[in-house]
């Protein structure tokens, strides 16, 4: 026998005790909670405790009342309260013209008293699912719109006066224009991302969406589903048919960030649905065409990538039309100071801080700094000097680069004061430092190593300034 399908909470509003309590035990079976009320007002404050699925409202109060007046100002009421509000009327019987003129002002649908127990639950029953399916509208509006709205730090835009930018500059400005898919390389806080949203800006696809999927944060169980959709009963969540980001980017840009995590055993079915330019939905069987360009990145260093154990090669090449190489600050210490210039003017307008000047010898120290976490370490420690600085200029120590700046000192021996320094927060420092360089910074494998997760070694990263 199929169970009756139970929605959330019923309010039913009647000044007649006897209509509620008929209405409540016949309701009870289909919701969660039927609550009931003799007085709007009382119903009102409970819709402020919880929204139901269905309001069941009598049309008059006042003895012998008929133009509903009372009902009409109570629907409109329970509007303001929730705009999406699935309200049904009761009206008396053969009262059509009530009916109609509450259908007009916002009721859902209505029953005549005295109703039939059928008509009642098929009603109802509709109107829960009315109720339902705006839910799931408003929910799906709102899933793409965040799938279509810029990252965090989106608006920070791509700076440097150097060289080395200088042909990343060039790259973009040949390649934006064309459909060419573009392989983006780059440690971790280069910039990647915002090399991808200047690709897509200067594209002629730029009118349309720009869809980040973050590989490296993709379960490996989700992957189909998150890029290729999944249609409803495909597996035991999906109550629900749901686009993948492949489809959401459908005439826009996808950008596919840390690639280079992408499991080998799933590189066959990006392959497969790049070249075909089409997707199946999970627990579907009719491919969806799809027109979207593809930018994607990674941290992997180019002989990584060549490796076939750890990378298909026709993926590589359908992927790098265009290589685009991103310097670490390391080689562009000269970029050092505009990207401080910015980061501490835009912290500072941020947080409502006074401007500061930055002096000779404290922006040496910041250029002459290797930065290992790159552009996003050099922007975290900018944030954290604007917040905590006190004086008319800042110092060294605001950018934390007294602890940051590691001194050079020979290799340890038995005598080496350094294997007695028994502080955990300098040692825990040390020991993500040494994993990330080990790595040339990929995160996923130095977090291996450390046996962390990729989240807890970006926090520990910032923790550190690394």
């Amino acid at each position: 026998m199929t169970q009756t399908r139970r929605f959330g909470r019923c309010i039913i509003i009647d000044d007649d005790p006897d209509i509620l309590l008929s209405a409540r035990l016949l309701l009870r079976d289909l919701f969660r909670e039927v609550a009931d009320f003799q007085s709007p007002e009382d119903a009102l404050q409970a819709m402020d405790e919880e929204l139901p699925d269905v309001v069941l409202l009598d049309a008059n109060f006042g003895r012998g009342a008929t133009n509903a007046a009372e009902g009409f100002h109570w629907l409109a009421e329970i509007l303001k309260r929730d705009p999406q509000a699935v309200v049904v009327m009761i009206t008396a019987h053969a009262g059509v013209s009530v009916a109609v003129e509450a259908m007009k002002r916002g009721a859902t649908d209505f029953v005549s008293k005295p109703w039939s127990n059928e008509r009642l639950l098929a009603t109802v029953r509709t109107a829960a699912a009315l109720r339902t399916s705006r839910e799931e509208a408003v929910t799906e509006r709102k899933r793409s719109a965040a799938i279509g709205a810029p990252a965090a730090g989106g608006d920070i835009p791509l700076l440097g006066r150097s060289p080395a930018m200088a042909r990343v500059y060039s790259l973009i400005e040949r390649a934006a224009p064309t459909e060419a898919n573009v392989l983006i390389l780059g440690e971790n806080g280069t910039g990647k991302e915002l090399v991808a949203r200047e690709l897509h800006r200067h594209s002629r696809r730029a009118d349309n969406v720009l869809v980040t999927v973050d590989l490296g944060a993709v379960a490996e169980s989700l992957f189909e589903s998150e890029l290729f959709g999944h249609v409803k009963g495909a597996f035991t969540d999906a109550k629900g048919d749901r686009i993948g980001r492949m489809q959401a980017a459908n005439g826009g840009t996808l950008f596919l960030d840390e690639i280079g995590n992408l499991p080998l055993h799933l590189q066959p079915k990006l392959l497969t649905a790049l070249e075909q330019r089409q997707v199946i939905p999970v627990g579907g069987n009719k491919p969806v065409p799809i027109d979207v360009r593809v930018i994607a990145a990674t941290n992997c260093p180019p002989d990584q990538l060549a490796d076939e154990s750890r990378f298909r090669q026709d993926l590589l090449f359908r992927l790098n039309t265009v290589e685009i190489e991103l310097p670490p600050l390391r080689e562009r210490h000269e970029d050092i100071g505009v990207l401080i210039e910015h980061f501490v003017a835009l912290y500072a307008r941020k947080y409502g801080k006074p401007a500061r000047a930055i002096p000779a010898e404290v922006a040496a120290a910041l250029e002459g700094y290797d930065w290992p976490g790159n552009v996003r370490a050099l922007r975290h420690a900018a944030e954290r000097a604007v917040i905590l600085a006190d004086g008319d200029a800042f110092t060294a120590e605001d950018f934390s680069l007294s602890r940051a700046i590691p001194a050079p000192r020979p290799q340890a021996t038995q005598a080496d004061p350094a294997r007695d320094d028994l502080n955990l927060e300098r040692a825990e420092k040390a020991i993500v430092e040494q994993a990330l360089k080990k790595h040339s910074y990929n995160i996923s494998l130095a977090a291996a190593e450390l046996g962390l997760t990729r989240a807890s070694l970006y926090r520990r990263m910032e923790k550190h300034g690394l």
